[in-house]
């Protein structure tokens, strides 16, 4: 019981404490004269992404490397094969061909540069700050791309939905649960992988990736039913370079963290393969329709039933 409200409740912190730092965060940014787009990439796409961060620099620092590596590939494919598949479940949507090859670009590429280092079996604090480097140049080059379309187009910024004080509430409270859930969920992830014989890696990969990724779950799918399909989309590929080298590079920098070889061998090389599929299918068609989405969600039933006979049998 105690496990089991463990998980549960660090569960619920990841999400409710995600919610409140998204909606704060997005609140103060519009208060600042950012524009959508760089709210939904840069902060939405950060805020979404907390969960995963605190995670993994819990689970590094306390000697779970697995639970670490396992969470930010596992994040990575639950986000293009279960969110964006529910997201185009519910609603089929419509993108850009260009924006698509642009920030879809950039999630292949973040993506290799991953596999690239994991090749190597660490993560070191050097290969850190070359990441987080390399992720500023985006959020750098995101902001300033924005700038210029913005100085093109007469769109009025956005209204907070609540005042100054009360978003800046928001984040704290939003800082507070996801470092609470995730101190509950390494601390019971941990826990079962030990009683059950369950390696850190699996529960990294399944139960931990899908927890730390319902706030990408929920903003996509809200984005869609909303009709706001770029959002959704845009969601997916911001988190998932977030996810690659951002979250990777601050947990090394804190703690180096060491890559298995099943994950090398099978794990690393499906993430990356799975981005390149869905930049493909969605800037040959610019568009995902329900069965698509259908046949992703599917894809990821299949990917989660491999790692529990795999688990099962380590």
């Amino acid at each position: 019981m105690t496990l089991a409200l463990s998980i549960v409740g660090g569960l619920v912190g990841l999400f409710v404490g995600g919610e409140l730092l998204v909606r704060g965060a997005s609140n103060v940014a519009i208060r600042f004269g950012m524009s959508p787009l760089v709210v939904g990439v840069v902060i939405v796409g950060f805020g979404t992404s907390a969960p995963e961060l605190v995670t993994c620099v819990r689970a590094a620092l306390g000697g779970s490397p697995g639970i670490a590596v396992g969470n930010i590939v596992g994040s990575n494919i639950a986000n293009i094969l279960l969110i964006l598949g529910a997201a185009a479940l519910m609603r089929p949507f419509v993108t850009s061909r260009a924006a698509v090859l642009r920030d879809g670009s950039i999630v292949i590429l973040t993506a290799v540069a991953f596999m690239g280092v994991a090749m190597t079996g660490m993560f070191t604090r050097v290969s850190g700050l070359v990441f987080v480097a390399a992720l500023i140049a985006y959020v750098v080059y995101i902001i300033r791309s924005d700038r210029k379309e913005a100085a093109k187009s007469d769109d009025v910024p956005g209204e907070m939905s609540s005042s100054l004080g009360l978003s800046i509430f928001y984040v704290l409270l939003g800082l507070v649960g996801v470092i609470a859930g995730a101190e509950f969920l390494v601390s019971g992830s941990v826990e079962l992988a030990q009683r059950y014989g369950v390696s850190e890696e699996v529960i990294g990969l399944t139960m931990v990736a899908v927890g730390t990724s319902l706030p990408e779950l929920a903003t996509s799918v809200v984005a869609a039913l909303r009709k706001h399909s770029e959002i959704a989309l845009g969601n997916v590929l911001g988190s998932n370079v977030y996810n690659a080298i951002g979250i990777t590079g601050l947990t090394a920098v804190v703690q180096p963290v060491p890559v298995s070889p099943g994950m090398q061998a099978f794990d690393i090389p499906l993430m990356v393969a799975i981005s390149v599929l869905l930049v493909v299918v969605v800037a040959t068609g610019q568009r995902v329709t329900r069965w698509e989405g259908g046949l992703l969600m599917a894809l990821y039933g299949g990917y989660i039933a491999f790692q529990a006979t795999h688990g099962a049998a380590t």
